[in-house]
């Protein structure tokens, strides 16, 4: 997995990127009550909002960690919002991404950088 600034992770599986957000970032937010998916098939930018999580205490904006196609949404969290404290880095994936160049992950933190940044 790679990690965000925003307290997002990415995980790649096949050519796709998943994403989600953090353990951390679920926990910050409190009790997850809604999330607006992207549409499938949207082609997005680096830093395009591109998700909104409404929790209990505040509502928050996801940003499109890098420039591709949403191929994929997890329907699953628009009914059951609180999976995303129940299983944040695992059932909880918001959307699945095609990207041309895989390697563009490497400017994103590994596991030990990130747990060095949230403390």
């Amino acid at each position: 997995m790679k990690f965000t600034k925003d307290h997002e992770w990415l995980r790649v599986e096949g050519d796709l990127v998943v994403v989600g957000i953090t353990e951390h970032a679920a926990t910050q937010l409190g009790d997850v009550v809604f999330v607006e998916l992207p549409e499938p098939e949207t082609m997005v930018a680096e830093g395009d909002e591109i998700c909104v999580i409404e929790s209990v205490k505040a509502a928050s904006d996801i940003l499109a960690p890098v420039d591709g196609e949403i191929v994929e949404v997890n329907d699953k969290l628009t009914d059951k919002p609180g999976l995303v404290n129940e299983d944040p880095t695992g059932a909880a994936w918001f959307f699945k991404m095609r990207i041309d160049d895989l390697s563009v992950l490497d400017q994103f933190m590994d596991e030990d950088e990130y747990q060095d940044l949230v403390g």
